[in-house]
């Protein structure tokens, strides 16, 4: 019996199925947000937590799963994950009006993500290798599953739930389709990694190059801003523009997020233009756009308007893009050549820490009720200029230090050295 669609001939791509469901089921319920404060009359508070909790999911998922992998193989870790996405897009099918059930759920679909994110795309560019392509093909299309399943996820998700005779449940039903359908597909997939017992699993755990002090100098005040500006375009804006939105508030959320991930995503190639070795001007390029889309957005308090509330959306998203390039590439001349995986792991923990600021701004908001959201965001336009300043010292300085400089000729590059390839949440 065949894998589904002949998917044997090309085993990547019945990976890529996997990892494209994951994504999926990870950011379907952005857009969502919107109808879960009209319709299920929860509060601000909530959903932006439960906007974060996927978080709780994805990172352990990120530290134990590659490791673990490492160990047993590509494919006992990643079956799991569209089991576990299919579980957790139940619980939130069912739990619409229940916040303990759409916290599990969201807790269930991070951890689907975190997997696929860290064995998927090792598979698939292990399996790329094998067929004797190029050394970057893999990675290119492990990147384009996560990419496609963010996107496509969040814009399907967007328009069920705004016409759709189930708008709680049928975006919901498709996750479940899909990864019924890439169960059976990576069933029968080859495995790329032979199980060894070498060295015990805390030597595995351990990251030597995340003791560098360049790593948190450099990286670390960079990092948070690649998902915070991504829950501030895809979360906070539309929760701004809801009154204004009115009868298409869950489809205008989809529109924000498509439009940050899009913009994204072809910011990256500029960004690899920018970066150089030593030097911090992709980062605070990155800063810069952050700064300004936060600036639009209090244009948008002001004097809300759909088209410059996309326009915002889209800087953030420029800003995203260019902090997840920027950081990753120095990630690659930080790391050691045993460490690469572990300390990028490291560094995506960090960025996912931005996606609690809508949860953080939504309780100032309750809690204090003389806080604005003007304010709010003039402190994160100050607090990004302060990155943007560490950063710059700190790479002029023996203490950071300039990082290691890799010969052109000799450079690797990053999509060939990564293993836990680049995410669009």
């Amino acid at each position: 019996m065949k894998a589904p669609w002949a998917v044997v001939k090309a085993p990547w791509a019945a990976v890529s199925l996997a990892v494209f469901t994951a994504a999926w089921g990870g950011n379907e319920f952005t857009p969502l947000l919107v109808m879960y404060r009209t319709v299920s009359h929860m509060s601000p508070v909530a959903v932006d937590v439960l906007l974060f909790l996927y978080v709780l999911g994805i990172v352990p998922a990120l530290l134990i799963g590659g490791p673990l992998s490492d160990r047993f193989g590509r494919r006992p870790l990643m079956l799991p994950s569209p089991v576990i996405a299919a579980v957790g897009s139940t619980l939130l099918a069912i739990g619409e009006h229940s916040v303990p059930l759409l916290a599990a759920g969201r807790v269930l679909s991070g951890i689907a993500l975190g997997l696929a994110m860290a064995v998927g795309g090792t598979w698939i560019k292990e399996l790329s290798d094998r067929a004797g392509l190029s050394a970057s093909a893999g990675a290119r299309r492990a990147a384009l599953s996560l990419t496609a399943g963010f996107g496509i996820g969040a814009g399907v998700a967007a328009v069920l739930a705004q016409w759709g005779r189930w708008p709680g449940q049928l975006a919901y039903l498709i996750t479940i389709v899909f990864a019924a359908a890439s169960l059976l597909a990576i069933a029968r997939i080859p495995e790329t990694r032979r199980r060894t017992s070498a060295g015990s699993f805390a030597d595995a755990m351990k990251i030597p190059s995340a003791r560098k002090p360049r790593f948190w100098l450099i990286i670390g005040p960079v990092a948070p801003w690649v998902f915070g500006a991504c829950a501030m375009a895809y979360a906070v804006i539309p929760a701004l523009m809801t009154e204004h939105t009115a009868g298409v508030a869950i489809a205008f959320a989809g529109l924000c997020c498509v439009a940050g991930l899009a913009a994204g995503f072809l910011i990256q190639s500029v960004g690899k233009r920018i970066d150089r070795p030593g030097s911090t001007r992709a980062m605070v390029t990155a800063l810069a756009f952050v700064a300004v889309g936060m600036a639009l957005s209090i244009a948008v308090v002001a004097n809300p308007s759909v088209p410059l509330a996309v326009f915002a959306a889209i800087v953030l998203g420029c800003g995203y893009g260019m902090a997840l390039i920027s950081c990753l590439l120095e990630v690659q001349r930080i790391a050691g050549p045993n460490d690469l995986a572990g300390l990028t792991a490291v560094f995506y923990a960090l960025t996912y820490l931005g996606f609690a600021s809508p949860a953080i701004m939504s309780w100032l908001i309750e809690r204090f009720p003389s806080v604005t959201y003007t304010e709010m965001f003039i402190f994160g336009i100050a607090m990004a200029v302060l990155g943007a300043v560490v950063v710059t010292v700190a790479n002029r300085t023996r203490i950071a230090g300039p990082g290691t400089i890799v010969p052109a000729e000799q450079e690797i590059p990053l999509a060939d050295r990564t293993p836990l390839q680049v995410p669009h949440p």
